[in-house]
């Protein structure tokens, strides 16, 4: 980071991945005092490019963020490389009248922000498969259009790993006719799954998996609890997704179940507004689905309302200045 670290600003960013790099640019074009803390641990960082991004198809994720971070710093804002351990309100905060948070770091230092706008993402939380996590973004997957087109026409297995294995099976259909569901841990197929499945050529295989086969550095298959091994080259997988927001429990403000039975995330409008005054949320931390230009969106508008809300406030102070309450 360059620069001193200030004892307030208009808005703390927490995250900054494509989420809180939009929020924060938005409002630092905006003229508004921002400060990004980033904790340097993507979601997607073990991939080896962002893909669907209109523009950026195929760039490492790290050479897209390193770009979004010299565009927010242009415009006069900070990024920092650190972990926030809590938040808590600070009345009146910078501005009197304002909902203020202070903000503290793991290194023992604390800011204080008018607003502030989470970005930091999610966990994904993998099923206890050896092997599974030191593929994970590689050839171990689970949205297609982030990785269909790279499994085209590829041997495909799809793990039964939660509420939307069928769904993903019949997605991922549409890259490869060699599609593989393997039934693993989860409920019988419904009936009417059964012949989805069935008729979209997708052949199912019962047993639990025991792990993954590799050859080199690359999967091979899948071995089941029989040793039975069905050659794959690809292995799709719907993880828990969980977001990262411990750090605001003294808020009131914690994650509840997502609808969609994935995991769980922190509700908010359509404009990114929480249940907390002052507190706006983008990308993967509400939205479970959001891929990068979706979350890219969702933090640039939150940072537009962010400024629209200030600017509101900082106009209701200066009418009540210009009209004194008479004594």
């Amino acid at each position: 980071m360059t620069g001193q670290l200030r004892d307030d600003y208009d808005v703390v960013v927490l995250g900054g991945s494509a989420a809180g790099l939009s929020g924060a640019l938005m409002l630092a074009r905006a003229r508004r005092s921002v400060l990004v803390v980033d904790a340097g641990a993507p979601r997607n960082a073990p991939a080896r490019a962002v893909h669907g991004l209109l523009g950026h198809d195929g760039l490492p994720p790290a050479e897209l963020l390193e770009r979004g971070r010299a565009e927010v710093r242009r415009y006069g804002g900070q990024v920092l490389t650190g972990e926030v351990a809590g938040v808590t309100r600070a009345p009146g905060g910078p501005a009197a009248g304002d909902p203020g948070f202070a903000v503290a770091l793991a290194d023992g230092r604390t800011v204080r922000a008018r607003r502030l706008l989470v970005a930091t993402g999610l966990v994904d939380e993998l099923p206890d498969v050896p092997g599974l996590r030191a593929r994970w973004g590689r050839d171990v997957l689970h949205c297609p259009y982030c990785h269909g087109w790279e499994v085209r026409d590829q041997a495909i297995g799809v793990l039964a790993s939660g509420p939307m294995a069928t769904h993903q099976a019949l997605l991922f259909r549409q890259w490869s006719a060699d599609v593989v569901y393997f039934a693993h841990t989860a409920p019988p197929l419904t009936g009417e799954d059964a012949e989805r499945l069935a008729a979209r050529g997708v052949r199912v295989v019962a047993g639990e998996v025991a792990a993954l086969e590799l050859d080199g550095d690359r999967l091979a298959g899948v071995r089941l609890g029989d040793g039975t091994v069905v050659r794959r080259d690809a292995l799709v997988v719907a993880p828990r997704m969980t977001a990262r927001a411990g750090f605001l429990a003294d808020l009131g403000l914690r994650p509840v179940p997502h609808p969609s039975g994935l995991g769980e995330h922190l509700p908010a409008d359509p404009t990114g507004r929480s249940d907390v005054p002052g507190v706006w949320v983008a990308g993967n931390v509400t939205d479970l689905a959001a891929q990068v230009g979706a979350a890219s969106a969702a933090g640039a508008a939150a940072g537009a309302q962010i400024n629209a809300d200030l600017v509101a406030e900082e106009t209701r102070r200066a009418v009540s200045a210009f009209h004194p309450t008479e004594q």
